[in-house]
């Protein structure tokens, strides 16, 4: 892990990896000097409903479609562009509808921490 002052990517351009939501694209995962990562994400319509025990996550809602909503812990609630949802550990959570959402994840991203009932 590195620490070497200011940074900036291009979260567009970083690999899309796989996850229960679509596609997403992790940020500052090598950081050391940072606690958390940052993910573009691009979520389909198949995304599965899943929690984490450690992550706290904050999503932001950059574009989505007209009906898209976020279900928390079985209850669905509407959002729109500039929505931002804060998911605490133990959360069930999906997005529903096509959505493109900034992710803000404290801890950094585990892998590990993406449960399934």
């Amino acid at each position: 892990m590195s620490e070497s002052g200011p940074e900036i990517i291009d979260l567009a351009s970083l690999p899309g990896v796989a996850c229960p939501c679509g596609t997403a694209r992790r940020g500052f995962a090598d950081r050391a000097d940072f606690a958390g990562t940052i993910h573009l994400t691009e979520i389909d319509r198949a995304a599965k409903t899943h929690y984490h025990q450690q992550h706290t996550e904050v999503y932001v809602v950059l574009e989505c479609d007209a009906e898209a909503a976020i279900e928390l812990d079985g209850k669905r609630h509407p959002v729109s562009p500039k929505t931002s949802i804060l998911i605490p550990p133990g959360t069930r959570h999906r997005a529903v509808g096509r959505m493109q959402v900034l992710i803000v994840c404290l801890p950094k991203f585990d892998p590990d921490d993406e449960h399934f009932d």
